[in-house]
């Protein structure tokens, strides 16, 4: 089954989401777990979660996607921001543990001239500290698109986090379609032989999900810079070859284009009279 989505607003909580998602033609989601750039979130309602977890056990729903705000950064040179990070990401591990078995994703951070080894270390580091042997949600590290000093601009850089993580069977990773072709992963013209690495350094058994992005820079740029679904530089074709893919199509696809909710209901309809 195709599980195809996009980013939702959470202000009027999960099953607001829920059934918003389904009025676009949507079965799954993606939602920030609170204000994109930090600070507290609301206080946890769990009638609210429970109503999106009963429409994700009648089939209505697939797999979802949480978002940690983009704005954290758990290998800053900063004691304090790096603190903040870990905080925030333990209170929203808990609070996804009224939405069990599903998909947590954050952006590794920004190493800020420390150096990848440097930060791989702090990162590791929050992870074993937040991460217990019980939890029912999987997090995911997103492939990022090199801009700056983003850690995770490359499989073996994601790698190197798994294998520090003491709890690893609990990590995953979510491929951004924009942010790879951007760090410099051709997925036009070799989505193969991507894959192929892919495997081959993290292994596709942890690949969970897929952000869905075209980009407004050619492959190799380093910007970080979505673009609508076939308007870009990585374009329509090459999108439905992720789409069609027969080792990602059962994987949640979330789109993060620039588009209002009619424009995820127009992408979402095209996708899907494409699908295989």
């Amino acid at each position: 089954m195709l599980y195809l989505g996009c980013h939702l607003s959470s202000s009027k909580g999960y099953a607001t989401m829920g059934k918003t998602a389904l009025s676009i033609g949507a079965n799954t989601f993606q939602f920030f777990t609170r204000n994109p750039r930090g600070g507290a979130a609301k206080s946890a309602d769990p009638a609210d979660a429970a109503t999106l977890v009963q429409m994700q056990r009648d089939g209505r729903l697939g797999p979802l996607v949480a978002h940690a705000p983009y704005t954290l950064n758990p290998c800053s040179k900063d004691e304090h921001t790096r603190e903040f990070a870990r905080l925030t990401l333990a209170d929203d591990l808990r609070r996804m543990e009224y939405l069990p078995g599903n998909l947590y994703n954050f952006h590794p951070g920004s190493h800020v001239k420390q150096g990848v080894e440097v930060a791989t270390e702090q990162i590791c580091d929050m992870l074993n500290a937040i991460l217990w042997q019980d939890m029912k949600t999987t997090v995911l590290l997103e492939t990022m698109a090199g801009k700056g000093s983003e850690v995770g601009r490359t499989f073996e850089e994601l790698r190197a986090i798994i294998d520090r993580t003491e709890l690893n069977d609990k990590l995953g990773v979510c491929l951004d379609t924009c942010h790879v072709s951007d760090a410099g992963y051709d997925i036009v013209n070799h989505l193969e032989d991507v894959l192929a690495d892919f495997d081959r350094v993290i292994g596709l058994n942890r690949l969970k999900a897929i952000h869905l992005n075209d980009s407004k820079n050619p492959c190799g740029a380093h910007k970080d810079r979505h673009e609508q679904i076939g308007k870009g530089y990585i374009g329509l074709e090459a999108l439905m070859r992720v789409v069609n893919h027969p080792t990602l199509k059962n994987l949640p696809f979330e789109l993060e284009t620039p588009n209002d909710l009619a424009g995820y209901a127009a992408e979402i309809k095209q996708i899907r009279e494409l699908a295989e």
